[in-house]
């Protein structure tokens, strides 16, 4: 039997469309707060603002972006979010003082949240439910090359060139996510089958109930990935592995290169437990390999194996997050998941930066290992024990049925 095709030209320039987003994402990250310091004199605190704006305004526009997915149409909350975003990149030439830069910040994360809302749902309904496991794998795959090529690309660009060519290069990948998103064709059909119903505002319209188990999930073992993205080169740099800290996160990427074919196919075939559980058990092994570095090797292998495990989870569980919500709600439930996902970065960012003023980086990233297995606690509770029942449920009311 011939499987359903999966690589279709929609399929692929939404990938790419998402691989821009997140690589200007990723440029800009690792900069502007280097920026801040040296061209506003701002202090640390001021500087981490960069990120911590953009990410709330990130946060708080994705709920409404998946009202209005179903309200206007997956397409034109796309194009306009993806709009948004050119736009915000152009202006980053022109501020003069810390402010004005924070207020741009504050725009382009709405932007990011919008459109990168859009992306989720629009790629959840191209993708067919035989293959979802797979496809959205080699989706999130996008975003992880993003997050290896764009700190590298910007602190290149601004080391070598200057500001000015790090900001001319988030508008040429900005417009690329535009031009991409433009040759993505939707078919609208939920929204003609389903008509919505305009109801009045409500705090239920904007959240989809059903995501949130498995968000929370990736909330909680997304605030020890924050603790990698923000402080694995300041460790690197304390146990003198500075020179080989760059290749942290291209060894991630290569085992995901590797892992992807895999370990999408088996959750289409056995579902997310066989992946989930093992996954979580690699992550925490990962952590305590990079608590334990003094060499390259050692560190190396725990990126490896962080790849192989975070790497592996955090498609699982969006994958999760879609197939649990009825077909129109997808766009919601993605926003919902990304949103309290988000929430674990930025929470991680700060409370990782206040433990890791009282000790050391290997002692955290000690901790942090037991921290992820924790997580095969809170997964089977929150997914795993109520899959089950939800399914006996179901059984035991076809078997009411039989008998009636």
């Amino acid at each position: 039997m011939n499987k359903p095709k999966l690589w279709t030209k929609s399929f692929i320039s939404i990938s790419l469309s998402n691989f821009f987003l997140f690589l200007t994402f990723y440029v800009l990250l690792v900069t502007l707060p280097i920026y801040a310091i040296q061209e506003f004199d701002s202090n640390a605190s001021e500087a981490g603002l960069m990120t911590t704006v953009f990410l709330i305004s990130a946060i708080i526009s994705r709920p409404l972006a998946g009202q209005w997915l179903e309200k206007a149409g997956h397409r034109k909350v796309l194009l306009a979010s993806l709009i948004i975003f050119a736009g915000a990149s152009l202006l980053y030439f022109f501020p003069k003082t810390i402010i004005g830069f924070l207020a741009i910040r504050l725009l382009h994360g709405i932007g990011f949240g919008m459109a990168t809302t859009a992306v989720g749902a629009i790629v959840a309904d191209l993708i067919p439910i035989s293959r979802r496991g797979e496809g959205m794998g080699y989706f999130i795959m996008s975003t992880n090359m993003a997050m290896v090529l764009g700190p590298f690309i910007g602190l290149t660009a601004m080391q070598q060139w200057g500001a000015k060519s790090l900001f001319i290069v988030s508008v040429v990948v900005a417009i690329g996510a535009l031009i991409t998103g433009l040759s993505v064709h939707v078919k609208e059909t939920e929204q003609a089958d389903h008509p919505v119903v305009h109801s009045a505002f409500s705090f239920k319209n904007l959240i989809e109930v059903s995501a949130i188990p498995i968000a929370i999930v990736g909330c909680f073992l997304a605030i020890v990935y924050s603790a990698l993205l923000s402080f694995v080169s300041v460790f690197a740099t304390e146990i003198h592995l500075s020179e080989v800290a760059s290749l942290f996160f291209v060894v991630y990427a290569i085992v995901l290169l590797i892992s992807r074919p895999f370990t999408g196919k088996w959750f289409d075939q056995y579902g997310p437990n066989v992946i989930v559980f093992p996954s979580i058990v690699l992550f925490a092994i990962g952590m305590f390999l990079l608590s334990q570095s003094s060499g390259a090797v050692t560190f190396l292998v725990s990126a490896g194996m962080i790849g192989l495990g975070w790497g592996t989870l955090f498609p699982t569980f969006q994958t999760i997050a879609i197939q649990d919500a009825a077909p129109r709600k997808r766009g919601l439930a993605t926003a919902t998941f990304l949103s309290i996902y988000d929430i674990g970065i930025a929470l991680g960012s700060f409370v990782v930066g206040l433990a890791a003023a009282k000790m050391n980086y290997s002692t955290l990233y000690f901790l942090c290992s037991f921290y992820v297995l924790f997580g095969i606690v809170l997964y089977y509770f929150l997914h795993t024990r109520k899959q089950a029942s939800s399914k006996e449920h179901q059984r035991s009311a076809e078997l009411n049925n039989l008998h009636s």
